[in-house]
Parts: structure tokens; sequence; C-alpha cells
């Protein structure tokens, strides 16, 4: 073992807690929840202090490695040196020190939450696995570490979508770890034929064997570039999985409105984050300044950003419109990570712009889904038309959810906007360069790329809408049913205790907080966590408050109160005894899920490949049957040795005198008489054959099977 084992201990002292608060909830269920808040709350002590000395390090010598005697490196070995290999930098410290601090607000908020649920033991043993697994994932060294601690988080994960045991929950969770399971399997692809291409699988050494590959001098057979695509790509799938990128996002509209609100706001905030870490990996760390594969992120980051804006505006569902809202922010990040490519050396703009929408969205998805959660613990419905109203006289949960949207929709001022000037601000230097002549043209001209800033907007201005229409609905507007409306103002001060306000509320004041001071808070967070991220240059300080800078928020912000008031409050609400309810316009053909991906793997696919599969088993049974009737000359079963070999046929009929003999001394059993002896001479000359044609066939399978084992043993061995 070499390094620090501060990093081993943040990720494996959650899973040992985890065993420790199952035991004592077996025996007293509050101090099991006292237990499991105390193990969360030590995590981020000790994330808190790695993060410091890893800050006083590069603020004071610039070299963490050999700064205070803080080593940030640790190894655990392993067989045949695939061990687990954890490291520190400034961004694994930076979202190493976010997880742990969401899952310390989201554990302390269970314990109001779940006070009525069943299941809570195995709820709480998930949650602290799925932490160790989270930190896995962050601070891993090489892909191999990384892709055993993301499966890992996957199968764990998957324990809170199915909580609640219903058919809804059940299967949104089949959806997910479908998914999961696909998107792993792809993943494991790409790491063998990268390891392949290029002999590692570390982070810190894959950028030079790839560089050395795609300028064509890494490889012997001319082809390195191709493999390293393909596996790129397969990559790309498996953290596109987690992240939701389109077009396997389908299982955050799912999973989200059944998962319970802490899992919600975790899995929307931080897991996501865990598939953004991926596709950083091989875009900053294989495919660096490649413009191909960055306008492949980008059309996808595109794609990702509307499809999302445009679920969540037809929502009608709370949860489910902050999951098509997680969607579309992603969209957001990916676009930000596409244009890293597309500017080269010169990416410091989309380089902080991405970096810092994923730790924006991460902070505001854990406020609004507890806030949405705070409404659920108490009203047990999710539809806005059922919802609505409850926000009223309630001065603290507007404040939060207020601070939450505001943040989420780029208002100027809040953090979001930092972060989303960041991202349309790299795209319009982009086009800039075009037109200037300073960067190749790439697939996508100046128009097209004008076209992709109108979307960006657009997809702005959607967001804005949607939680518009989330807060009106829910702190502006009354119920229909005035019995309904009276029930809510009554709960007042009742609707959450102190611990959940005051954990809620740290969260939330932290949005104008690093809105109202851009300079102190975010582009900190942006120097400190950018070294991964291969940055280029910046020329000067960003002016967020410019005229310039406000014209792309400002045009978001009317393009969504466009949309609120002429689309939603005109065709996405309709009168109903006379008043007005918000409808789903959404049509359920238009489901991916149902209608492309389940018909395609349930119906399509396993028809076409039984079909091949028959043929293959017909074409083989009949090229046996020509070679028995031609070549070999067969004789009928079961004379002699016609079937199998010399020596299968003795290993079988030894193995048959030896039941025989069983039956007779210690199992005590005669064959049965059926009536008359004919009926049971034909009966056991039925079984002999049979018998022979399995000792025979079975056996020698087998020992061909064995046979292929010793083989491939020797092989290894060899080489």
């Amino acid at each position: 073992m070499e390094g620090n084992y501060m990093l081993s201990c943040l990720v494996f002292f959650p899973m040992a807690g985890a065993v420790l608060a199952y035991l004592i909830g077996r025996k007293n269920k509050t101090a099991r929840d006292y237990a499991a808040d105390c193990i969360v709350i030590m995590e981020f002590a000790a994330m808190l202090y790695v993060f410091c000395m890893y800050y006083f390090s590069w603020k004071l010598k610039g070299n963490p490695e050999n700064s205070f005697g803080y080593p940030s490196s640790y190894a655990i070995p392993g067989f045949c040196g695939m061990g687990l290999y954890f490291t520190l930098d400034g961004f694994r410290a930076l979202y190493g020190l976010i997880a742990s601090f969401m899952w310390m607000m989201s554990t302390i908020f269970s314990k109001e939450y779940f006070a009525h649920y069943r299941n809570r033991n195995r709820y709480y043993f998930f949650l602290l696995l799925t932490l160790g697994a989270t930190m896995g994932v962050f601070l891993s060294a090489d892909l191999y570490t990384l892709f055993i601690f993301f499966e890992v988080m996957s199968f764990t994960s998957y324990v809170w979508v199915a909580h609640d045991e219903k058919a809804g929950s059940l299967r949104a969770a089949e959806t997910y770890l479908a998914v999961a399971v696909a998107g792993g399997l792809v993943m494991l692809m790409g790491l063998l034929l990268l390891y392949h291409e290029t002999g590692t699988l570390h982070m810190d050494g894959l950028y030079e064997s790839c560089r050395l590959i795609m300028s064509g001098t890494g490889t012997k057979y001319g082809s390195g570039r191709k493999v390293l695509y393909i596996a790129g790509t397969c990559l790309l799938f498996g953290f596109g999985a987690k992240a939701g990128a389109f077009p396997l996002h389908i299982w955050l509209p799912k999973a989200h409105p059944v998962a319970p609100a802490p899992a919600s706001a975790l899995l929307s905030g931080i897991l996501t984050k865990a598939g953004i870490f991926g596709i950083l990996i091989v875009s900053c760390k294989m495919f660096l300044y490649d413009m191909k594969w960055g306008t492949l992120i980008l059309l996808i980051g595109v794609a990702t950003m509307l499809l999302g804006a445009v679920l969540a505006l037809f929502s009608v569902n709370l949860k489910r419109t902050l999951a098509c809202s997680s969607v579309s922010q992603i969209g957001f990040i990916l676009v930000g990570i596409g244009m890293q490519g597309l500017l080269g050396s010169g990416n410091g703009l989309a380089v902080r712009g991405s970096l810092l929408h994923m730790v924006n969205h991460s902070l505001i998805k854990l406020v609004l889904f507890m806030a949405a959660g705070v409404v659920f613990m108490n009203v047990h419905k999710l539809d806005l038309n059922e919802i609505r109203g409850f926000g009223r006289k309630k001065p603290l949960l507007h404040f939060i959810f207020l601070m939450g949207a505001l943040g989420i929709g780029g208002i100027p001022f809040w953090n979001g906007y930092v972060s989303k000037t960041l991202i349309h601000e790299s795209i319009v230097e982009y086009i800039e360069a075009l037109h200037l002549g300073h960067l190749p043209a790439g697939i996508l001209s100046a128009g097209a790329m004008k076209g992709i800033e109108w979307i960006f907007l657009i997809a702005g201005g959607c967001t804005v809408a949607y939680m518009l229409k989330l807060y009106i609905a829910l702190f502006i507007e009354k119920n229909n049913d005035q019995a309904v409306q009276e029930q809510f103002d009554q709960l007042r001060g009742k609707y959450m205790n102190k611990a959940s306000a005051f954990v809620l509320t740290v969260s939330a004041v932290l949005f104008p907080v690093m809105g109202f001071m851009p300079g102190k808070t975010m582009d900190f967070i942006a120097d400190f966590g950018q070294g991964f991220l291969n940055p280029g240059t910046v020329e000067g300080s960003v002016a967020y408050f410019s005229g310039a800078n406000l014209k792309g928020g400002i045009i978001s912000i009317m393009i969504g109160a466009a949309l609120y008031f002429i689309l939603v409050r005109k065709w996405m609400m309709k009168k109903k005894d006379g008043a007005a309810i918000y409808i789903n316009r959404w049509n359920r053909y238009w489901d991916l899920e149902n209608a492309v991906y389940r018909p395609l793997l349930q119906g399509i696919l396993p028809m076409i490949f039984g079909v091949i599969c028959r043929i293959c088993d017909s074409f083989v049974d009949g090229f046996i049957v020509l070679l028995r009737k031609t070549v070999y000359r067969d004789s009928k079963i079961p004379h002699e040795l016609e079937e199998g070999t010399y020596l299968t046929h003795v290993i079988g009929t030894g193995m048959t005198n030896l039941v025989h003999l069983m039956n007779l001394t210690f199992w005590r059993k005669r064959p049965r008489r059926e009536g008359c002896e004919h009926r049971l001479v034909l009966k056991y000359e039925e079984a002999q054959e049979n018998s022979t044609i399995i000792r025979r066939s079975l056996s020698f399978g087998l020992l061909l099977f064995c046979s292929g084992l010793i083989l491939t043993l020797i092989y290894l061995l060899w080489m």
C-alpha cells in the first residue's frame, strides 16, 4: 500500500457503517436513525478535512503531492496488478465534498420523511453502501476501479427506486436496472478495447497513450484511431446511461416519481454526475481537443437539453417535472463538454461553465427534490391539481423553493445564471472564431452553431416556464377544493420539523450567495476544480453582469414568460366544473421506452434471434444427420459404440452399475411393475436407450469442455 489511507477510509467507512446501522436497526430503529446521521456527518467532516488540506497545498505550494506531507494517492494491490487505485485532485476533492454534503443533508431529512415508511432498515443500509460506492467512483485513479464502484453504485441504488414495492415502482426499477446493466456491459467492452490498444487504464497515463495513437505514431497496425473511437463510444454509452443522456434518459422520468424524495435528490444530484464524470474522462483524457468527438457530445447534449425541457414543460407531476428538468440540465452540461472539444486550447469558458453547472445542478436538485418531499410527506400526492395551493401561507417553504427555482432558471444574481452564461458565451466565442477563421471549420458551420445557440436559449426559456408553472401552482394559486385548501393552510408551521427546515434552509441560502458574489465563490470553485479537465486559457476576467452577458439571460426569461402565459395557461389548462385544471398534453404513444425499447427487446429482437437460432439449429442437425448417413454410416442406437467413444462408454457403464448397486443396497429401490411383464420390458428397453444416449453425449461433452478449459489455462499461463 502507498499514499494516504484517508482516501480508502472515505470509500469503505460508509460501507462498514451500513452494516453497523443495519444491525443496530434490528434492535432499535431510533438508534439506527441517529447512527446513520453520525456516519454521514463523520464522512462529511473527514472529506472536509481532506478538502482543506488539499486546498492549502494547492493555494500555498501549488503542488499537493509533496506539500504538508499529504500524498494524494492510495493503492490496494490485487491479483495480476488489478488492484484498487485512488487519487485526489481539485475536481475529486470538490465533488467528494459535494457528495458527502448532499448525503449528510438528505440522510438527516430522511428521518422525518421515512417516519411512516416500511423497510427503513433496508433503505439506510443501501443508502450508506451507495455513498461508499459513489466516493469510490469520484476518487478512483483508474478506469478499472471506477468501473467496479460504478457497478456497485448502480445495483445498490436500484433498491431506492424499488423501495415502495408497488407495481409502478417495480416497473421503474426494472427500467433503471436494465439501462444500468446494459450500460455496464457496453462500458466493459469499451474498457477491454481501450486496455488492449493503450496498455493502461490509469487516467494519468491515458492521455499520453491516446495522444500517440491519435497522431498515428503509437500503434503497429494503423487502426488505433478507429479502435479508440469504438472504445470511446462504448464508454460514452455506459456513462451516458447513468448520466441520463438522450436516448438513454428513459429511466429518469420513470424512477424519480416513485423513488423516495431523499433518494431522488441523490439520484439526480450526484449519481447522474458520476456518469458525467466518466464522460469527462473520455473527453478530456482520450479525445482532448478532438473536434469530431466534441461535435458528437455537443449534438447529444443539444438533443438531451431540448427534449428534457419539453418533457418537463408538459408534465403535471411535481417530481416527474423535476426529473425531466434533470435530463435537460444534463444536456446543458454536455453542451459545455462538447464545446470544450470544438474550441481546442481556447476552451477555458466551456470548461468552467460545464464544471460550474455540474456543481449548481447538484445543489439545486438537492433543495428542489427535498422541497417536493416536504409536499409529498404531507399530502402523499404529486399531481399539480391535487397539491395546488399547498405552499400558501408557508413562507419558509416558499423561500426555499423560490431559491431553487431562480437558481435553475438562470435568473441573474443566482448561481445557475453564472454557469449558463459561461456555456452560452463559449458558443458565441466559437461562432465568432469561425467567422474570423481563427478555428478550422468542423462538421458544424457557423449557421448551424447559431441555430444551436437559439436552441440553448429556448431550452433555458422552457426551464423558466416549467419552474414558473410549479411555483405558481404551489404558492400562488388556490386549490380548486376549498376544504382541501383550508387543510393546507392549517398546517403552517407543522409541515416539517426543525431538522428538516434547517437542512433545506442552509442548502437554499447557498444559491443567492453564490450568484451575488460569483467572483469570490463561482470563480474559486472553477479555479480549484478545473485542472482535471485540462482547461485552456481565459483572456481576462468574465464580466458576468455586463450588458452582453445579461442579454442571453434576459432573452431566455422572455421566452419562458411567453411559453408560460401562451402555451401553459392557454393550451395546457382547461376548464372543468368552472375551475381551471392542468392537463397532460403529452401523447402516451410518444413514450420512447414503451414505443421503441420494450417492443424491440421483448418482441422483435427475440423473434429475429429465435428464427436465426432455429435455422442454425436445423442446419447443424441436418449436417450431423448427413454425416451419419454418408461418412460414418451410423447404426441404430444403442448397439455397441456407434455414439461417443470407448472411454465415455466405459465411464457411463460404470456409473450405471454404481447406481444399480446403490439401488439394491443403500437406497433399496426396485423397478415398479405396471400391470404386465411385457410393458415392463418395453419400458426397461426405452430407459436403457435413453440412458445410453445421455451418458455418452453428456460425458463426452463434459470431457471436451474440461479439455477446453485446460487448454485455455495453459494458453493464459504461457502468455
